[in-house]
């Protein structure tokens, strides 16, 4: 559908964000009565082929994906010789990323985030689609508080052969054999996700370096540390599901299905230590 007919069915609320081809408004729907996310990206800003293609991808395969309660679902599409429009969810304007600077996050509260993160990547793919730049930045919260993944503009189909190239995501967060320039499959964002969590309870991520050439050496080094001053409280249980999601023989890193079944998911972040603890505490009650 043309820019036009945006205008008629869609009523501007002003701008909520900017991108790297675009920016982010809030609109009206009269006719449902219901806010949305209207995404305009500027063609004419996409010099790169591959940029190209992600710009033709991202409707189709979040078409695809919709409707699932922890992805961000496209409603509408509207296309003009220079813009691209995306009608969306409307989530709220803290991301997780907003989240981690505000306060740290309990174990239960990461493990629940956690879980929603792993349902929308299982579905994701189930349907041979890998995100490719999961981060906390791309991780948004509707207005009851579920978690939702958003901005799929770098996900790709995975081939015949279940893989995919190319030098994609964000340093912090980007697994190793995508640097290393193999070819990969879903589980980079498992790998992804894994550092995410590591942020949720540590507050920084695990491989550091000023430049992002010093970022992905520490990435391929992939030496992966707790440092006691800031893991003192974080759980024996987090600690053994990060090192299976921060792998880096990929056979042996989890897939999105198997983190939703380790222990300290299944918990929701409860460890034994913690429930001990908890039972310590609770007042003992007699029975008359």
């Amino acid at each position: 559908m043309s820019s036009e007919t945006l205008k008629i069915k869609y009523q501007p609320c002003g701008e909520i964000g900017r991108g790297r081809f675009g920016v982010i408004s809030r609109v009206f729907c009269p006719v449902t009565q219901s806010s949305f996310a209207c995404k305009t990206i500027d063609k004419r800003l996409l010099s790169d082929p591959t940029d190209r293609e992600c710009l033709e991808n991202e409707p189709k395969i979040m078409t695809l994906l919709s409707p699932h309660p922890n992805i961000v679902q496209i409603h509408d599409m509207f296309e003009s010789e220079d813009d691209l429009q995306l009608i969306l969810d409307l989530c709220q304007p803290v991301t997780l990323y907003d989240q981690i600077l505000q306060h740290d996050l309990s174990e239960p509260k990461a493990a629940s985030y956690m879980q929603q993160l792993m349902l929308g990547l299982a579905h994701c793919h189930r349907f041979r689609i890998v995100h490719r730049d999961i981060k906390p930045d791309n991780i948004f919260f509707d207005f009851r508080g579920s978690l939702k993944i958003g901005d799929f503009g770098s996900a790709a189909w995975l081939g015949e052969l279940g893989t995919a190239d190319g030098l994609v995501g964000t340093p912090y967060y980007v697994a190793p054999e995508v640097v290393m320039g193999r070819s990969y499959n879903e589980k980079v964002d498992i790998w992804s996700a894994g550092v995410v969590l590591y942020v949720m309870l540590a507050g920084v991520p695990p491989f550091f370096g000023e430049t992002a050439q010093e970022i992905f050496e520490a990435v391929l080094r992939g030496n992966l540390r707790f440092p006691s001053r800031i893991f003192r409280s974080v759980s024996a249980e987090a600690k053994d599901l990060l090192r299976k999601m921060i792998c880096r023989d990929v056979s042996r890193r989890l897939t999105a299905e198997q983190v939703l079944r380790h222990p300290w998911i299944l918990n929701g972040g409860e460890t034994t230590k913690n429930i001990e603890k908890s039972w310590e505490l609770s007042p003992v009650k007699s029975i008359a």
